[in-house]
């Protein structure tokens, strides 16, 4: 099976670094920032901070917004019966 290398480079020039990106990673590095200056979150510990409503839903950076999960419960989707997400 031939092996598929990935270019990083070409990647982050067509999107990580485009300006929407840009502001969207600031806005959770700002939530982060906020849920470890209230002692929730500690760099290293495993954790997510997540958006009960979603941004892209229309919810925002607000405490009431925010709160502390596992990587793995956070980053997993409920899924249908044909793998994809609900």
């Amino acid at each position: 099976m031939p092996s598929k290398n990935r270019n990083y480079k070409k990647e982050y020039e067509n999107y990580h670094s485009s300006d929407e990106q840009k502001k969207k990673r600031a806005k959770r590095n700002a939530a982060r920032s906020k849920m470890e200056k209230e002692g929730r979150v500690k760099k290293g510990d495993g954790k997510d901070v997540d958006h009960k409503k979603p941004m892209a839903k229309g919810g925002g950076n607000g405490r009431s917004n925010l709160q502390v999960k596992s990587k793995s419960a956070n980053r997993s989707f409920a899924r249908t019966k044909s793998a994809k997400m609900k």
